[in-house]
């Protein structure tokens, strides 16, 4: 990925990305992990902002498909989205986590004519389920197109790679966990025994902090 290495090291530099085997962090699933990732802090950063948009344009531009729309995941990603859709003068669309619960009910959010090809960004790949219920909102609620997810950082776990093959969505990654440990690496910040651990969180999350 021509891009990884460089918002790897954003990402780390920036306090967006963090390791720790011992104690790891807890997310909102449960899972323990040796890493905790919080795509949001690079707003506040403005060169690594523009970085980060210039490569996000840049792998929908390559996309084998060109977009009509691009639309974003709420509500991390809806930033990112709507600046990729400015660079590109394409139109806008995000959606919800989950249906309203007034008016019409809907999960998608701006005019999304039917039939329209639409890539979706989003700022984190993990298990996908955020992702692929969005993938799936705007294929029935928006009669959309859906092939592509474009994202900024995946932590490569393989229930994320299923559910996105089982769903005929192909994942555009700009960084991920094996790039983003090599950089750590470099940087002094891991040593080869907690690298080990780290790496293999992917394998199965459920279980890693019993297995380390």
């Amino acid at each position: 990925m021509p891009h990884g290495k460089r918002i790897a090291e954003l990402l780390i530099n920036v306090g967006a990305v963090r390791l720790s085997v011992d104690p790891p962090f807890t997310w909102t699933s449960g899972i323990k992990s040796p890493i905790y990732c919080d795509n949001r802090l690079l707003y506040s950063h403005p060169d690594a902002r523009d970085f980060v948009v210039d490569a996000l344009v840049s792998r929908v531009k390559g996309l084998h498909i060109p977009p009509d729309v691009v639309a974003g995941t709420a509500t991390a990603a809806i930033g990112w989205a709507a600046l990729v859709a400015d660079r590109l003068k394409l139109p806008f669309v995000y959606v919800r986590g989950k249906a309203k619960e007034h008016g019409m009910g809907k999960r998608i959010e701006g005019t999304l004519p039917h039939g329209k090809h639409v890539v979706l960004i989003e700022d984190l790949l993990s298990t996908g389920g955020s992702a692929i219920s969005s993938v799936q909102a705007l294929r029935e609620e928006g009669q959309a197109v859906v092939t592509d997810i474009v994202a900024i950082f995946s932590y490569e776990l393989y229930s994320g790679v299923e559910a996105a093959q089982e769903n005929r969505v192909k994942l555009h990654p700009l960084a991920n966990l094996g790039t983003l440990l090599d950089v750590a690496v470099e940087q002094g910040r891991l040593g080869p025994g907690d690298l080990a651990k780290i790496g293999s969180f992917a394998e199965d999350p459920k279980t890693w902090a019993a297995r380390i």
